[in-house]
């Protein structure tokens, strides 16, 4: 598959930060919002998304499929996301797109190294750790490996853990996400020492990723947009609070 014979409806709202995009597959034009996330996701996602799609001269029946950030991130988020995407597919008889929020980090690093000067191109193998703010002093994780004859490649599934518990990818890989600013000071040296892209999951890198797991039959009936939790606790008692 390629961009221009898709039709899609992306958006992420796992951090503070919303993100949707409409890509038009005939000519491969791409339509975004960016606002607050969050609470007040909930309440701006479906404008925005009714806005693209008019702007793009699209109705819901017309796409491919929703694509959405399935996590790790805020569990209010999280909620959102899969509820917006399940009632819209549901109503269109569209399938749902489920993305790693992670993966789409990563993705997101990779088209913003691609920006920079020293960039070759899509020649060059890249080797993301990804990390995001988990709150309550702890990060959501995890490493992929971008290869150019096969796309990307999960080498560390996501994970919640400590800062200091990271382990640290080969010299070369990129540290991306927002996590890094956030516990700086609580980082291992050498993976302080990384250079870094501070990305989102954004929804032009969900449209990005959607081709090849489309292709690869990870779309799936709308009653399946499910979240990915990977942590079982959303708040801390005030002991915990109080040791940390």
């Amino acid at each position: 598959m390629n961009h221009g014979e898709l039709n899609l409806l992306a958006f992420d709202t796992s951090t503070e930060h919303l993100s949707v995009a409409v890509q038009r597959g005939g000519d491969g034009a791409r339509f975004t919002h960016a606002g607050a996330g969050g609470a007040q996701a909930s309440a701006a996602l479906i404008p925005a998304v009714q806005a693209l799609l008019a702007r793009a001269g699209l109705a819901l029946p017309d796409l491919r499929a929703i694509v959405f950030g399935r996590g790790p991130g805020s569990f209010t988020g999280l909620r959102t996301a899969c509820s917006v995407a399940q009632g819209l597919g549901w109503g269109a008889g569209v399938p749902v797109l489920p993305v790693d929020t992670l993966l789409a980090v990563a993705e997101a690093a990779r088209q913003h190294t691609a920006a920079l000067p020293d960039w070759h191109g899509e020649k060059e193998a890249l080797r993301v750790l990804a990390l995001l703010d988990a709150r309550m002093g702890e990060v959501y994780a995890a490493e992929y490996a971008w290869l150019p004859a096969a796309g990307w490649q999960t080498l560390a599934v996501p994970a919640v853990l400590p800062p200091e518990a990271l382990t640290t990818p080969p010299a070369g890989a990129l540290l991306a996400g927002n996590a890094a600013r956030v516990y700086e000071d609580r980082l291992p040296e050498a993976v302080r020492a990384l250079p870094r892209a501070d990305v989102l999951p954004t929804a032009e890198a969900l449209l990005d990723l959607a081709p090849a797991l489309l292709t690869a039959g990870q779309a799936v009936p709308a009653e399946q947009a499910l979240p990915l939790y990977i942590r079982d606790k959303v708040a801390q008692t005030t002991a915990e609070r109080n040791r940390r």
